[in-house]
């Protein structure tokens, strides 16, 4: 199975230059815990609510401070007729619960691990929860 039948297509997105509160109020309100960060259409980043608190809040930094500075840069990215089997591996590898899907530097969507569990790939959605917990 190919990671494109299984992402979250089009996922919501942050920009470089949003506010630390823009983002904090786009993920209350969407209910999520991260967002992939974009400067000129780019994927460069990706920010969590963790990382507005630790790099951000705990720092000392204002609620006008550019999400750019709390991000963490550089994602995992794989491509849309990526293996979710080789995905999952990676997730493994890289001690992570989400793959961010490009074609060039282009977003176009999101894998987790939900994503790969719910294919019915029990034993390696397993296998990967198991090992990723160990960090």
């Amino acid at each position: 199975m190919r990671i494109s039948e299984v992402m979250t297509a089009n996922p919501d997105t942050a920009e470089a230059g949003d506010s630390i509160a823009t983002v904090a109020a786009r993920m209350e309100s969407g209910n999520f815990g991260s967002l992939p960060v974009l400067d000129g259409g780019r994927l460069v980043g990706v920010v969590t609510d963790r990382d507005i608190v630790v790099r951000g809040v705990a720092r000392g930094s204002g609620p006008d401070t550019p999400v750019r500075d709390v991000m963490t840069p550089d994602p995992v990215c794989v491509e849309p007729d990526s293996d979710v089997e080789a995905a999952a591996e990676l997730m493994q590898e890289k001690q992570i619960r989400r793959l961010y899907v490009t074609e060039g530097d282009k977003l176009v969507g999101i894998v987790a691990m939900a994503d790969v569990a719910r294919q019915g790939a029990d034993k390696l959605s397993g296998e990967t929860i198991e090992a990723i917990s160990k960090k």
